[in-house]
Order: C-alpha cells, then structure tokens, then sequence
C-alpha cells in the first residue's frame, strides 16, 4: 500500500464507512428528490372545493404547443425568442466593452506612475463594491441614455473592473525573469507589458475570464427591474398575460433557457482551457 505525502492510506474501515456515507447520502438526496417531484405533480386546493391540477399536468403546458384563447404557441415563443435575443444582445456588447476595459485598468493598475495607479485603484475597489443593480438605477438617473446601454454600461463597468484585476494576477504571477529579459533586449515596458507578458497572463486566466463573463450573462435578469425586455422580462409579462396557472411553465422554460446557455459557455470554457494547456 503506498502512503501520500500528506495523510496516510485509509485502512478497509475507513472506506468502508466512507462508502456506507456515500450511499446515505445518495439515498438522502434520491428522496429528497422524489419527494420534491411528487409534490410539485400533486394536485392542490386553491379554493375549498376547487382543485388545481399538478404543475407537470399537461394543462399547464399547453400554451407550448396548441393555440389557446385565440393566441398561438408561435405567439408565446416568439416572446421567448425575442427575450432572449435581447439578453444575448446586452450581453455580447456588455462582454467586449468589459475585456477592453479590464485590458486598459490592468495597464493603469500596474504602471509605476502613483498618480495614475492610485486614482484607478481606488475607482476599481469603488465600481467592484457597488452591487450592479444600483449601478444600473444610477446611471438610470443620471443619464440619457437608452435603457439598453444603461444595461450595458453597468455591466461592462462592474466586470471589465473584475476581469482586469483577473489579468493584473495573471501578469504578477510571471516569472520576474520573463520581464528583465525582455528588457535586456530593448524593449519599452510598456512593449514587455503588450507583447511579453499580457498574451500569457490572458491565456493563463482565460477560464477564470469565461467564468466571469457567465456571471456577467446571469447578472442580464436584474435589467427587467429598470424595464429592458430582456428574458426575464417577456416570461413575466407571459406569466402575467396566461395568468397563474401557467406561472410555473413559462419560468420553467426560462431556467432551462439560462441552464443551456449557461453550461455551453462552461463547456466552451473548458475545452479552451484544455487545449491552452
């Protein structure tokens, strides 16, 4: 038997009670599941006398796929569609204004120049502090601008400060010796910063980046609050429309919408981490 550097080898009553805590907790989960499923499928009384079908009975799913009072199921996904072509729009601008961003405050943030240095870190620990739904109301206020770049705004200043921070540890994590020797051949710092050690810093925190930018696709549902018409915002005014009998279907569909979206970007992530690696 070989012994880790760190602890020691379990002997057999260590796994054995390892695996007896596994199947517990697999079994704990397992009901917890069914029993989550089977209440949500059974039908409740809403009013004495009156029973409300399951929230996975098909009546509750119907606007989907069969026309009902005069509307058409096109009618609901295209709601859907346009919702979440919305989100994929403020998102999309949202993210290339936050990696340029998070380029130009990395640069600011490492530059021996106080002046410049001290002022962006304090506008860093400033933007990341403030909770973006705030931000988006005051920008909402004291701005002009359309709704759609109120959005944008907020979410391209909260996290080009995050993501710039991210590169800003990539490029300190280097080996000092990468940038005296690229000195030594004549090059500005500034050329050592663009052509050394940013391209390694990027690749380096690229997962960490493409997280970010999930989080940043996620935090696109706080706009329906300031009234932008993203997904969030067209499954509210469907479930309000059909009324609550269909409340549970519509935000069903839009947590799948955000679940698929979402777990691609995971995976994108994860195949370019491990083809940088």
């Amino acid at each position: 038997m070989t012994a880790s550097v760190l602890y020691d080898a379990p002997g057999p009553k260590t796994r054995r009670l390892s695996k007896v805590v596994s199947i517990v907790g697999l079994l704990a989960i397992g009901s917890a599941l069914t029993w989550l499923l089977a209440t949500l499928a059974a039908p409740r009384e809403i009013q004495p006398g009156l029973m409300q079908p399951g929230l996975f009975d098909s009546s509750r799913w119907n606007i989907f796929y069969e026309p009902f009072q005069g509307y058409s199921p096109f009618q609901v996904w295209f709601g859907i569609l346009t919702g979440l072509a919305a989100t994929f729009s403020a998102a999309i601008v949202a993210a290339v204004l936050a990696m340029s961003l998070g380029l130009v405050v990395c640069l600011l943030r490492l530059t021996k120049n106080a002046g410049v240095r001290v002022p962006t870190a304090v506008m860093l620990e400033f933007i990341r502090g403030m909770p973006i739904l705030l931000m988006m109301l005051f920008i909402l206020l004291v701005s002009r601008i359309s709704v759609f770049w109120v959005v944008v705004a907020s979410l391209a200043l909260y996290n080009g400060a995050v993501i710039g921070e991210a590169i800003r540890s990539g490029i300190q994590s280097l080996p000092r010796g990468q940038r005296e020797a690229g000195l030594a051949l004549g090059l500005s710092s500034i050329q050592v910063r663009l052509i050394i050690e940013l391209p390694q810093a990027l690749r380096q925190m690229m997962p960490t980046i493409i997280a970010q930018l999930v989080v940043l696709l996620k935090d696109t549902s706080l706009a329906y609050i300031i009234g932008y018409e993203d997904l969030l915002k067209k499954i509210t005014h469907l479930s309000n429309f059909y009324g609550d009998r269909y409340f549970f279907s519509v935000f069903f569909v839009a947590l799948v919408a955000y679940l698929l979206v979402n777990l691609s970007i995971s995976r994108f992530a994860w195949h370019l981490s491990k083809h940088v690696r």
